[in-house]
This record gives structure tokens, C-alpha cells and sequence, in this order.
């Protein structure tokens, strides 16, 4: 036999064998697909699995915390670092920011670029209900928690309060406020009164009271429970969102003082509730020592005309008798200057006694009546320049006591 032959014989004997192994797979796989799934289990390929990293879906906040300024710059950076330090919950933040010095601008616009919080500014001084009506406009979230940028909060702060509101139904709900360093130390207050009486003429008089200031928070704390009150201060205070659908924005003609009366008393007389929550801790943290820097803003925040105006607007607003509540705050006008910036000048010059001739001479004849004299100054010029457009003038509401709703549109 030639070596052809033999080639092709070994061909076709391949060509056998490979369709003999064909028609036993043709046959195995029909076996598979037509048997039960407990007596042959259909074999399919092994496919590992592409691995995919846990994705956590992303939490929407329910509270924003509105920052806007008190009367000072200085303590902002301590005060922005304490919410992020002791905050656990999600939360938005929007600060609003009116003309702080470079120190303090620099690094909140770090802090913004850095934590993603939305940074407003405004290359003025603001007054507070503005400040906050700028924070307000960009709230999105069913709550708010309006905080002044000299604050430290303690840990659980946050969710404390929002637990309080949802517990109870409260529209507002306030911290337990202390002051001063060392922090969380002394009450500043504790829930308080907030109401109008009237006398047996119909005048009507304003009440006002903050509980146990200057006690020691560890003497009290354990008697305190969480309770309906009055009063919550802007300090911090947690206010249910939807309330601004009926009141409208803050009353911006309120320039310096007792907006935070005049707003508790419109969310009272809406039939709404303000509640004190003493397991939120948060202390306010005032001068005296003031930077240079701090000096011409908080010159503007306390001056004689903002605080009459806002008396004179606080009186109209309620339709308030000019009783001795309103002839104590006129003789003790720019007591806040005096204290925290000429104060401090007498007493390095060894002059500590407030009964002293010379202490007396020096504050009242020399010092106090040139530093009013360049807060009118001063004054004059800020109004000319952002006090002439119209103000933000919401409707108010005019009650002798919290049950009764009464509303009259502002004049």
C-alpha cells in the first residue's frame, strides 16, 4: 500500500471519529434540556460576577442651619469649626456673611469650598432679621435652625431639637442657652415669657422674662424638662419651615433688638407652640474683648438709632403703651457699647470703680459722649447708603394673650 493510501485512510478515520463525538454531544444535550430539574440539573457555564462597589444611597437633609452674624466677627472660625465638630446628623448649611474682615472672609470661603455649604455675602454689615431673611430665601429643607456665629454647640445638639419638634408638634424649639467661656457652664436662659397684658385702661404693656440666667447649668440641669414656653432666642432657635408660608419673612424694621419677642409672639398667635429643650446645650460666647476689626460693626449693631428704631417699631407693631418697660431701655441706651469697649480703656487705666468721680467724669464726660458722637456719624452714613430701599414689613399679628389671632397689616 503507497503512503497515499495510508494518508487517506488515516483522514477518513479522523473524519469518522469527530462526527461520532458530534452526535453524542447532539444526543448529551438534548438529554440535558429535557430532563427534570431533581434528576439532571441543567449544567451551564461558571460567569463570575463583576464586583461592584457598595453604593449607600445618599441621605437627604430635613434641617438647614442658617449662620449669620451676631456683633462680632472674631469668634467665627471657633464657632463654624464647633458645628462641623459636633453635629452627627446630615445637615445643609447656608452662612451668610456681612463684610467680615479678611481673616474671617478667607476662611469661610475655605471652609465653603472645602464642606460644600453655600456661602452668601454681602460687602456691607447686615442687621440680623436681614441677614437671616438672605439664609431664609434659600431654605429648601422642613426645617431651619437660625444660629449667630459666636456660638459653640455640644454634641447631639441638633437631633435633640428635631426630635423635640417632632415629638411634640412644636413650631419653634429652643436650646437650653448659656454664655460665657468656659462653655456650657452658665445659663443664659432657660425658656422664658413673652406675652402682652393689658390693664384696666386697655393699655397694652409687654412681658418679658428669661429663667434662671447666671445659674449654674450643672445646679439646674438635672430639675429641667422639656416643657412648652414663651421665648426662644436667636442665638439658636429651630423653627418649622412652613410657618413662613403664613407670617412671611422676619420683620427687617426690627434693626437690633427684640425680634426674637416679636417673632415668638406671631408664631403664639397663629395658635402654633414654642418649646424649651434642655438636652440641647448651647452657650453664646459675647466679648468683651473685641479684635480692632470687630469694633465698627459692632459700634453699628448696638447704636442708639438702630436700637430706636426698633423699639419705636416694636411699639407700633404691638400697639404697646410707652410704660416704664420702654423708659428703662431709652436711659440705658448704648449701655452695651460702653461696657465692652470704653469699659476696658478705664480699667487699664486702673479706674474699676463705676461709683468713682474720676471713673464717672471720664466715662460720662469725656469718653461716652465722643463715642456717640461718631456712632451718630457712622450711623448717618449706613443709612444713606442701604437703609433707603424699602424694608421687608410682614404682617402683624396683634394678640392680648397667645389664643387670640389678630391681624392688621403694618403701616
Amino acid at each position: 500500500m503507497s503512503s497515499e493510501d495510508v494518508k487517506a485512510q488515516e483522514e477518513k478515520r479522523q473524519e469518522t471519529k469527530s462526527q461520532e463525538t458530534k452526535s453524542q454531544e447532539t444526543k448529551f444535550q438534548k438529554i440535558l434540556e429535557t430532563s427534570s430539574v431533581g434528576s439532571m440539573p441543567k449544567v451551564t457555564p461558571k460567569v463570575t460576577p463583576e464586583v461592584t462597589p457598595e453604593v449607600t444611597p445618599e441621605v437627604t437633609p430635613e434641617v438647614t442651619i442658617v449662620v449669620s452674624p451676631r456683633e462680632r466677627f472674631s469668634y467665627a472660625r471657633a464657632s463654624l469649626d464647633s458645628l462641623y465638630e459636633h453635629t452627627q446628623m446630615p445637615f445643609k448649611l447656608i452662612y451668610v456673611d456681612g463684610n467680615s474682615p479678611s481673616p474671617e472672609r478667607e476662611y469661610i470661603e475655605q471652609q465653603s469650598s472645602e464642606k460644600g455649604f453655600k456661602l452668601i455675602r454681602r460687602n456691607h454689615y447686615l442687621w440680623p432679621n436681614r441677614a437671616r431673611n438672605i439664609g431664609l430665601a434659600e431654605v429648601d429643607t422642613p426645617y431651619v435652625v437660625f444660629v449667630d456665629n459666636d456660638v459653640v454647640v455640644q454634641p447631639g445638639w441638633l437631633k435633640r431639637l428635631i426630635t423635640c419638634a417632632e415629638n411634640t408638634g412644636a413650631t419653634v424649639v429652643g436650646p437650653l442657652m448659656c454664655h460665657e467661656e468656659p462653655v456650657h457652664e452658665v445659663v443664659h436662659f432657660a425658656g422664658g415669657e413673652s406675652h402682652i397684658v393689658v390693664d384696666v385702661n386697655s393699655r397694652r404693656h409687654l412681658r418679658e422674662k428669661m429663667y434662671l440666667q447666671d445659674k449654674a447649668v450643672k445646679a439646674v440641669l438635672p430639675s429641667l424638662k422639656q416643657c412648652e414656653t414663651e421665648l426662644c432666642e436667636f442665638h439658636c432657635m429651630l423653627v418649622r419651615a412652613d410657618v413662613f408660608e403664613t407670617l412671611g419673612p422676619f420683620d427687617e424694621s426690627l434693626l437690633n433688638t427684640k425680634e426674637h419677642l416679636d417673632f415668638c409672639m406671631n408664631v403664639m398667635a397663629l395658635g402654633r407652640t414654642v418649646y424649651f429643650e434642655p438636652d440641647s446645650v448651647v452657650t453664646y460666647v459675647p466679648g468683651p474683648t473685641l479684635a480692632w476689626r470687630d469694633l465698627p460693626f459692632y459700634m453699628l449693631r448696638w447704636s442708639h438709632d438702630w436700637e430706636l428704631r426698633s423699639l419705636a417699631r416694636l411699639q407700633e407693631k404691638w400697639n404697646l403703651a410707652e410704660d416704664g418697660y420702654f423708659k428703662q431701655k431709652y436711659k440705658a441706651l448704648g449701655w452695651r457699647r460702653r461696657d465692652t469697649i470704653l469699659k476696658p480703656i478705664l480699667n487699664k487705666m486702673g479706674l474699676t470703680d463705676r461709683r468713682s468721680l474720676p471713673h464717672k467724669l471720664l466715662m460720662y464726660g469725656l469718653l461716652a459722649p465722643t463715642e456717640t458722637m461718631i456712632n451718630r456719624i457712622m450711623t448717618r452714613r449706613y443709612a444713606r447708603r442701604h437703609l433707603q430701599a424699602p424694608l421687608e414689613r410682614p404682617v402683624a399679628v396683634l394678640a392680648d394673650s397667645p389664643s387670640e389671632q389678630v391681624a392688621a397689616l403694618c403701616r
